[in-house]
């Protein structure tokens, strides 16, 4: 993650301030008025975004709404700083997941650096991390395997496959973990459309499956994935199962 960071609020005495301070911390800064027509054409929002509030912004629910959305999709951290009526009125629209950085005035903007630092090493041991894509029609089943796995891993998700395929053209990752038995399109059909791809051809695949009888397992392993998981395994298993093939590969 690099040093840059978009600061959104009025123009100001403490709004120049903040931004002179970061400056001085080596921060590359923009600033953006509170609007959606405004922040909509930043064609790549920064990880680090300062939302500086005031009346206004605390009113404007569509605004809130719009940023909430984009910090959430887009794993942006969100800083917010305002007095403590300020910060009670956008909890009602930002979730704790988004309220994670609250900082009140009078703001220290050394301070701010601080955390934003602290930000910046937190996002790049992250960015380090092996990507892996879950790919399941189960919103239980994705949101266990997402919790068991992100203490570790960056993962992402997708619950069919034509939304995996979507994910696929515009992100890479280092494995797949791909629900065998899938409505509209299954499994084994996905993993065929992966491998027609050139972009996606070498990417590991491990198959998820409920059934363990002989039938079953001879169809999923003449498909070749790199393993399969049942899903009835303990958690610990997955993640030992997961963490091993990567050791094996790490050179990959």
């Amino acid at each position: 993650m690099d040093k840059k960071v978009l600061i959104i609020g009025e123009n100001g005495f403490m709004m120049n301030a903040i931004i002179n301070g970061l400056k001085k911390e080596d921060y590359d800064v923009e600033q953006a008025e509170a609007k959606v027509n405004v922040i909509s054409k930043i064609e790549e929002l920064p990880k680090l975004i300062v939302l500086y509030l005031d009346a206004d912004i605390t009113g404007d629910n569509e605004f809130l709404v719009y940023l909430k959305d984009h910090v959430l999709e887009n794993e942006i951290e969100l800083f917010v700083v305002g007095n403590d009526l300020e910060i009670e009125d956008v909890t009602k629209i930002l979730p704790e997941n988004v309220l994670k950085h609250v900082m009140t005035r009078p703001l220290n903007v050394k301070d701010l650096a601080i955390e934003l630092d602290k930000a910046v090493e937190a996002g790049n041991s992250i960015e380090a991390r092996k990507k892996i894509l879950i790919v399941d029609d189960d919103p239980t089943m994705l949101r266990m395997i997402k919790t068991l796995l992100s203490s570790s891993y960056r993962v992402y998700v997708a619950n069919s496959g034509m939304n995996a395929i979507t994910f696929l053209a515009n992100n890479k990752v280092d494995l797949i973990l791909l629900d065998y038995e899938m409505p509209v399109i299954s499994g084994a059909k996905v993993l065929e459309m992966i491998r027609s791809e050139v972009s996606t051809a070498s990417i590991p695949v491990m198959f998820l499956t409920s059934k363990n009888d002989k039938e079953s397992v001879m169809q999923v392993l003449a498909l070749k994935p790199e393993k399969y998981l049942l899903k009835t395994m303990p958690p610990a298993e997955w993640l030992k199962n997961i963490d091993e093939y990567f050791e094996m590969h790490l050179g990959d």
